[in-house]
């Protein structure tokens, strides 16, 4: 029996969450029919953009996705001090580029000393509803994936559902499961044999990493990464990832390249700063190749230790 939201997310436990979405029609979310030839790809274009608007009105950052022919992956970030620190009326202008609000609403966002003390209070308890959703995961998923059941069957010409059911959710509980989950979703379409390579995987995260950084820039539709020392930038409170670009694609090509060693790669050696975890190189591409099939609701160094002594 599947385990009620709630106790699923727990931001006092940690704010890092791997979510995963599969459509109840595998074959026609983003691939070709193979009866009519029609292609579907475009469809992935819409997840992503979709999801990247989400992620600049929502106080939840976008740390890594990737949109696959029949699921999408997302690792979310979520910044509930953020939330709590808009505005009524920052809040309002958010909602309401996602729903219409209220008439008191908009009358709000417009001219706020039109209102009256019981309309303001009235709006003030609607925002405070609205606050709490723009940093709820649930809310979150819901408004990605309604938008593109919507879009698709229009596109089809049909209705009923497109996802199937709710989606999945794993905590992430330390540092180490971030960057390995973060890879995971990454190397997806590598793993799929859709891309040959990270920087030639499309509607995914590492992709605008890759191309933002040939440009010198950071992709700021994307939680950024550290610079620089990271525990440094931690104890300032700088909201970011807590490890430097250049190591992470350093962590990503390992991975892909120790997948790849079979057929003539040669893997490089891992990021220093993820050997403080004191897991083995080996140890590490097992954690990110289990993430989905070893791990439920929660993935962290402690467990994933405590399974291979299971399995040693």
């Amino acid at each position: 029996m599947p385990l009620p939201r709630k106790s699923l997310i727990s931001l006092s436990e940690t704010p890092y969450y791997h979510c995963v979405s599969r459509c109840v029609r595998r074959a026609y979310l983003c691939g070709r029919d193979a009866l009519t030839g029609q292609s579907y790809e475009h469809r992935r274009g819409w997840v992503e953009q979709r999801l990247l608007l989400l992620g600049k009105v929502f106080a939840i950052d976008i740390c890594a996705y990737a949109v696959m022919s029949n699921h999408t992956h997302v690792v979310l970030h979520v910044n509930n001090s953020q939330a709590m620190a808009w505005s009524t009326r920052e809040v309002l202008l958010r909602w309401h580029r996602l729903h219409q609000g209220t008439v008191l609403t908009r009358r709000y966002v417009n001219d706020p000393n039109g209102l009256n003390v019981a309309e303001i209070k009235t709006v003030e308890e609607a925002a405070l509803v609205y606050r709490h959703r723009l940093f709820d995961i649930s809310w979150f998923m819901r408004l990605l994936n309604e938008y593109i059941a919507r879009r698709a069957n229009k596109e089809d010409e049909c209705t009923g559902r497109f996802w199937e059911g709710r989606f999945k959710s794993q905590a992430l509980l330390d540092e180490t499961a971030l960057a390995a989950c973060m890879a995971y979703v990454d190397l997806n379409p590598v793993r799929a044999h859709i891309a040959k390579c990270p920087e030639h995987s499309t509607y995914t995260s590492i992709q605008k990493r890759i191309k933002a950084l040939k440009s010198r820039k950071q992709p700021g539709c994307l939680y950024p990464l550290a610079s620089g020392n990271n525990k440094a930038k931690q104890q300032n409170g700088v909201n970011s990832l807590p490890f430097t670009l250049p190591d992470y694609l350093q962590l990503v090509d390992y991975i892909y390249r120790s997948a790849q060693h079979h057929e003539g790669g040669t893997p490089h050696a891992l990021p220093q700063c993820f050997n403080q975890s004191g897991l083995s190189n080996l140890q590490w591409s097992c954690l990110v190749s289990s993430i989905e099939s070893q791990f439920s609701h929660k993935i962290g160094i402690t467990i994933f230790r405590r399974k291979i002594r299971h399995t040693a």
